[in-house]
């Protein structure tokens, strides 16, 4: 009756432990996204307002499945990039939507 007894907890724990395995890598590459973003984000405004256009922007920066808009009101001028991650971890687009989408915003204060 021994025998079995570990590979039976084996079996009980695997699934779950899969998943925390999976979650975790879920939300590295979520946070290591949020990261690499925040860093691009001087890089395209530097080249916004130095003249270049949104392909010449996703071309130099090597940023392929990155949104670049550009918003103003009457005092600030904001920069937003935004990358859609997909999820794959089973379960984890009941917390997260799939895809996951990460937004960064940047707000610069008008000159005049």
């Amino acid at each position: 009756m021994k025998k079995g007894q570990a590979l039976v907890e084996f079996i009980i724990i695997l699934p779950i432990f899969l998943f925390m395995i999976l979650g975790v890598v879920d939300l590295g590459r979520i946070f290591y996204s949020k990261i690499i973003l925040e860093e691009q984000i001087s890089d395209v405004i530097s080249l916004w307002e130095a003249g270049s256009s949104k392909e010449v922007i996703k071309k130099e920066l090597n940023m392929e499945d990155v949104e670049i808009s550009k918003e103003d009101d009457e005092e600030y001028t904001n920069y937003i990039l935004s990358k859609e991650i997909s999820i794959i971890t089973p379960g984890l687009n009941l917390i997260f939507n799939n895809p996951y989408k990460l937004i960064i915003t940047r707000s610069i204060l008008n000159d005049g």
